[in-house]
Formats: structure tokens, C-alpha cells, sequence
């Protein structure tokens, strides 16, 4: 097993991302759905620049969990199972940051809208909700594909773990499951953040594990066969 300043590295960037993403959720004075509504301007605006801070916190997790897929694929590169490993780093990253762009809109939309609809009548907001329907059908579809594009990644991330020991057996299938989860609850029921909930906590969760193991035991790099 390898521990040095590369694996503290990866295994902090896990951490950092965990603590970022799930405290900027967890202090966030209001979340929105699936959707911007009209009630969502008025909650926001109660403690707007709480809000604006939590979600800027929540937003760099998703930077700092890039930061560690591509620090994890620095790290085992060479191995002979990086065929999964690579592939599935990558879809990570992909959709990580297609989460970020989406929390980005509604960060904007969010703290802008706060300062536009507050002196309108319900029927310019309606009108003012109205303008922005496509924005939004556009912004769900980036959360849903962010979701399934990670799931897809942490299945072939977990399966390379499994073949290539780099971690533990029950982290590589845990990874896997996950995984699973993610992508059969979007495409199951697309239109529902509730349900999904408990896949971004559980993801955490992950991130959590993947960072103190990393810590503590470091990666299994076996020598490559000639």
C-alpha cells in the first residue's frame, strides 16, 4: 500500500469536497427544487447573503470533488485496470461539473430574482416566471444528466476498484452500488428531488470514506506485468 504526499492529497480534496458540499447544503437558510418557483424569491430573500454564501460553499464542493477524481486518476494511472478507472473518473467529473453549472443557475437566478420580483404584482411575477420556463426545463435536464453521467462514472470507477484492489473490496462495491442507485432513481422517477435526496447524503457519505481510507491506508499500486 502507497501513502505519500499524493495519496494525503487525494484523500484531503475527497474531504474538503464533502465537508463543502454537504455544510453548504445543511446551513443553506432555503433549497429549491427540481424548479425555481415564484415562492422561492421571497424565502431567499429573508437572509439572502446567507444563502449566497452556502451555496458559494456548496458549489466549490463540486469544484473540489473534480479536483480529487482527477488527483485519484494521477494516482493510478498506470494501473493495469486504469481502462475503468479512467473512464469512470471521467464521467465523474463530468457530471460533477454539470451539477455545478446547474447550482450555478440557480444560484444567479436565485439572488437575482430576489431583487426583480420584489416590488411586482403576482401577475408580473407569474409573467416574470413565465419568461424563464424554457431556462428552467434546461436547468432540471443538467441536475438530471449531472446525476445519471456521475452514476455511470462511480459504477465504472467501483468495478475497477474491484478488479485492481486499489481499495478495499467493499469500498469498490460500495462505489458500485451507488452508482446503480443514482442512475435507477433518475431514470425511474425524473421529477422528483425528494426521493433523490438521499443519494446526494449517501454521496457524501462516500466522499467521507474514499478521503479518511486514502488517509489511513493509502492505494494498492501492484507492479505492472511485463
Amino acid at each position: 500500500m502507497t501513502k505519500n504526499f499524493e495519496t494525503k492529497f487525494t484523500a484531503y480534496s475527497f474531504i474538503a469536497s464533502a465537508v463543502l458540499l454537504w455544510f453548504g447544503w445543511a446551513l443553506s437558510p432555503h433549497h429549491i427544487g427540481e424548479y425555481i418557483v415564484a415562492s422561492d424569491f421571497p424565502s431567499i430573500g429573508e437572509n439572502i447573503w446567507l444563502w449566497i454564501w452556502m451555496y458559494r460553499i456548496h458549489i466549490f464542493g463540486w469544484v473540489f470533488l473534480g479536483i480529487a477524481m482527477f488527483a485519484l486518476v494521477s494516482i493510478t494511472s498506470r494501473n493495469p485496470y486504469r481502462v475503468l478507472l479512467l473512464p469512470g473518473a471521467g464521467l465523474v467529473v463530468i457530471g460533477t461539473f454539470t451539477l455545478a453549472i446547474g447550482a450555478a443557475y440557480f444560484y444567479n437566478f436565485g439572488a437575482w430574482g430576489v431583487g426583480k420580483t420584489a416590488d411586482m404584482s403576482p401577475v408580473a411575477v407569474q409573467e416574470f416566471m413565465d419568461s424563464m420556463l424554457y431556462t428552467n426545463q434546461y436547468v432540471t435536464c443538467f441536475f438530471r444528466f449531472g446525476r445519471i453521467f456521475s452514476g455511470v462514472g462511480l459504477v465504472l470507477l467501483g468495478a475497477g476498484f474491484v478488479k485492481s484492489n486499489i481499495v478495499s473490496g467493499w469500498l469498490g462495491w460500495f462505489t458500485v452500488l451507488l452508482g446503480l442507485a443514482a442512475m435507477g432513481i433518475i431514470l425511474s422517477i425524473p421529477d422528483n428531488f425528494e426521493v433523490y435526496k438521499p443519494i446526494f447524503h449517501i454521496k457524501v457519505l462516500w466522499m467521507v470514506i474514499m478521503g479518511v481510507f486514502l488517509l489511513k491506508n493509502g492505494v494498492n499500486l501492484p507492479k505492472l506485468k511485463k
